[in-house]
Formats: structure tokens, C-alpha cells, sequence
């Protein structure tokens, strides 16, 4: 069987040399035929893998038993697509294929480490932030109430705000005293509708039971005599 004369790491020039021993008749074998179907059944697995993980330790769709025997029934399957991309592409040279699958698995396990670290750590820190800035909006975010302020009189003596101070001076000394003032506003007190008398026949009655017209004579009660049936009366007291 014939050596490559490439290492791995020189992929341009080693995947053409597997190329043209492919097309060369007169060399055994088809390493491509070997290296194609390992490759996607590697890559395939890997996905696999990669969804699993992500359901079970991220999203919590699958239990942790569940994911962990999906990954030890996977991991031959990727194992093994890599071994047979590794022998294609390694010419049928077993120890090389081998030392070149070692490689590859330990890079991709170290990769997907990584990301699924630097991915959990991202995640467990921006849920932490928004859960904290949305207890302090919770906790303190109206705003604050301002404090009244005290009024200060003459003399230097302050006073709190309790109405009108009248300041009594005399004899050396300063009386205070409180003057308060009540003032009840006007309240509007809603009295019954008032009789008023037929501009014709003179008879009283109450124009809105009697649908606006004399009950007697038949006529139309005015408006002005309208507005004084049904005008409340209002009434101001001051103390």
C-alpha cells in the first residue's frame, strides 16, 4: 500500500493526493469511497450530539438519564465516521488514521466544551441582570414624595404651616395666635320641581308631570316658567 507523502495539516495538498490516488486505476482501492460516507455520518452525529446536549442541559426538554444514554449510543457513531474519514484520507495507513481520529475527536470534544460552557455562563448572566433590574424597578423605582417645607416668620422664628399667625407684640413680648378661617362653599341642594300658575287660566300644577301644558286650558307652559319650576334653589354659608 502506498505512503502518503503529506502530513494531515497540509490539507490543499493532501486532499488532492487523495483525489488522484482515487482516479488512478492502477492503485488499490477508493479512499473517497471510504472518506465521503465518514464524514457525513461524523458530521451527522456530531449534530445529533449537539442537539442533545442543548435539550438537556439548556432547555430541559429531555431528562439528564435520557440525554446521557443518547450520547454514549452517538458517540460510536462519530467515533467510528471519523475512522473512516480518517483511513480515506489517510491512505489506508491504520496507525496514522487512528492517531488522526484522536485528534479530531479530543478537538471536538474540547470545542463543544467551550461553547456549551461560554454559552451557559452568557445565558445564566443575562437572566441574573434582567431579574435584578426588574426587582430594583420594583423596589424603588417610583419617585419620591417631596417634603413640605416649613414656613419661617419674622424674628428668626420658624414656624410649621398651620394657617394665618397673627403676631401680638407688646411689653417686651411676642404673643402668637392662630387665627383660623372656615369657609363652607356653596353647595347647589336639589329641591323638588315648584307649581307655578296658567298664564290663562290661572290654575296651578307642576309642569313637568303635566308634560309642559295647563291641565285646565291646555296650554303650553312658557319657558321662562319652565326654568322657575325646575331652577334649584342655592344657599352660601360662610363662618
Amino acid at each position: 500500500m502506498p505512503q502518503s507523502e503529506y502530513r494531515a495539516r497540509q490539507v490543499a495538498a493532501k486532499t488532492h493526493e487523495v483525489v488522484d490516488y482515487d482516479h488512478d486505476d492502477s492503485k488499490p482501492g477508493k479512499p473517497l469511497h471510504i472518506l465521503i460516507p465518514g464524514g457525513l455520518v461524523a458530521l451527522g452525529a456530531l449534530g445529533v450530539i449537539i442537539l442533545v446536549i442543548y435539550q438537556t442541559w439548556f432547555e430541559n426538554q429531555l431528562a439528564q438519564s435520557t440525554g446521557s444514554v443518547l450520547l454514549i449510543i452517538l458517540a460510536p457513531f462519530y467515533v467510528g465516521g471519523v475512522f473512516l474519514f480518517s483511513y480515506g484520507y489517510e491512505l489506508y495507513n491504520i496507525p496514522r488514521a487512528i492517531r488522526l481520529t484522536a485528534i479530531i475527536v479530543f478537538l471536538t470534544v474540547a470545542a463543544v466544551v467551550i461553547v456549551a460552557v461560554l454559552f451557559f455562563v452568557l445565558g445564566a448572566g443575562g437572566k441574573s441582570s434582567s431579574s435584578r433590574s426588574s426587582k430594583s424597578k420594583s423596589s424603588g423605582g417610583g419617585p419620591s414624595k417631596p417634603q413640605a417645607k416649613s414656613t419661617s416668620a419674622s424674628g428668626g422664628s420658624s414656624f410649621p404651616n398651620i394657617g394665618n399667625v397673627v403676631v401680638l407684640g407688646g411689653g417686651g413680648r411676642t404673643h402668637t395666635r392662630e387665627v383660623t378661617r372656615e369657609v363652607v362653599k356653596e353647595v347647589e341642594v336639589p329641591v323638588a320641581p315648584r307649581t307655578i300658575d296658567c298664564q290663562f287660566c290661572h290654575r296651578s300644577y307642576v309642569p313637568a308631570e303635566q308634560n309642559y301644558a295647563c291641565p285646565a286650558c291646555g296650554a303650553a307652559t312658557p319657558k321662562e316658567l319652565i326654568e322657575e319650576s325646575e331652577e334649584p334653589k342655592s344657599r352660601g354659608v360662610e363662618s
